[in-house]
């Protein structure tokens, strides 16, 4: 296993396309990174950078203490699960699985063992005989793990390798690659632009937006302490309400619209007047029949596991989750309580305020 270093590393096309600005990220040994971000945030592309399989427009990545930037990506020794499956398909699993060791040709004694051992953690012992055609969309994803963990790289990448799956297999598949993980104990990149995934299996979140980092840490640092809106907006499920207006620092609270105050109950460090978002959490959202901040009922949103109340306050979009299902035939209009202690506050740059 390996540590990984990236450091200053930007990527451009060009003199007016940037693609990557000024990432510096270290990776433990042994860590399950996620880079999560939205289509066009240069995730795959960072990873593709430290795969070596594009160039660096500046700054160096190291594997291991060593520097990679001119090494080409056979002699890094990571290896790559793709969204595609990319299987040989005249080839039987246990051949694509154990393809890259034949090549280095390896004795036949560490080959059959190694083979046993992946194919074990990943339960395929009984399709080792079959083509890829023979299998499904998630035994595919497997045998693409099991071809990389027969390598025993120093590091593995993963661009979002559950994407081509339905909802039911990403959910199993997310768990397979979590144990994989912790039985393994391989330092891990996973490239994804769905939030649940990254909550779910990272040890700690990268949150890119733009070409940069926007946030780093575990995923209740990001769900509990958003470094700003974008994170604020991105993590969490459904997204946290984000509500702009002015701060009134009497009154601790923020004002958005004539007589309506949403009391924060602290202060802080921000001009009277000064702009302001506040942010809470469709979950802390309190339903308080009696209460004076009041919202109409825009669209009912049963989950299963809760109801997504649609709401408008002040003319902007606003959503209540609840347990209650009572509200499944809500009023036209619902009092609103926001707990203080739930609050979050952005300033006019979109950073949070302490």
């Amino acid at each position: 296993m390996a540590t990984i270093d990236i450091r200053a590393v930007t990527k451009a096309y060009g003199p007016n396309l940037p693609v990557l600005q000024g990432i510096d990220l270290a990776i433990r040994d042994g860590e399950f990174i996620v880079l999560v971000g939205p289509s066009g945030c240069g995730k795959s592309t960072l990873l593709r950078m430290i795969a070596g399989l594009e160039g660096i427009t500046s700054g160096t990545i190291a594997i291991d203490g060593r520097v990679v930037n001119d090494v080409a990506p056979k002699a890094r020794d990571i290896a790559m699960v793709f969204q595609s499956y990319a299987l040989y398909p005249h080839m039987t699993v246990a051949d694509n699985m154990t393809y890259s060791l034949r090549l280095r040709r390896a004795p036949k004694a560490t080959i059959g063992e190694k083979l046993r051992a992946a194919s074990a953690k990943l339960g395929l012992d009984e399709f080792l005989a079959r083509k890829p055609k023979a299998l499904s969309g998630g035994q595919r994803q497997r045998v693409a793990m099991g071809r990389a963990i027969v390598r025993a790289p120093k590091a593995f990448l993963f661009d979002e390798p559950l994407s081509n799956l339905d909802a039911r297999l990403r959910e199993q598949m997310r768990a397979e690659i979590r144990k994989l993980h912790a039985g393994l104990k391989a330092t891990s990149i996973y490239v994804t632009h769905d939030q649940v995934e990254a909550m779910t299996l990272a040890d700690r979140i990268v949150a890119m937006h733009g070409g940069s980092i926007q946030q780093i840490g575990s995923p209740l640092d990001l769900y509990d302490r958003p470094a700003n809106l974008f994170v604020a907006g991105f993590i969490g499920s459904p997204g946290m309400n984000l509500v702009p207006g002015t701060w009134d620092a009497e009154a601790r609270g923020v004002r958005i619209g004539e007589g309506v105050l949403l009391p924060v109950g602290r202060s802080a460090p921000v001009a009277e007047g000064a702009k302001v978002t506040l942010g809470v959490r469709p979950e802390h959202v309190r339903l308080a029949p009696d209460a004076p901040l009041r919202a109409p009922v825009e669209l009912v949103e049963p989950t299963g596991h809760g109801i997504i109340l649609h709401l408008l306050l002040q003319g902007r979009p606003f959503r209540a989750l609840t347990h209650d299902r009572g509200y499944l035939a809500p009023p036209p209009a619902i009092g609103l309580e926001l707990p203080p202690e739930e609050i979050h506050l952005f300033d006019e740059a979109g950073d949070r305020i302490e």
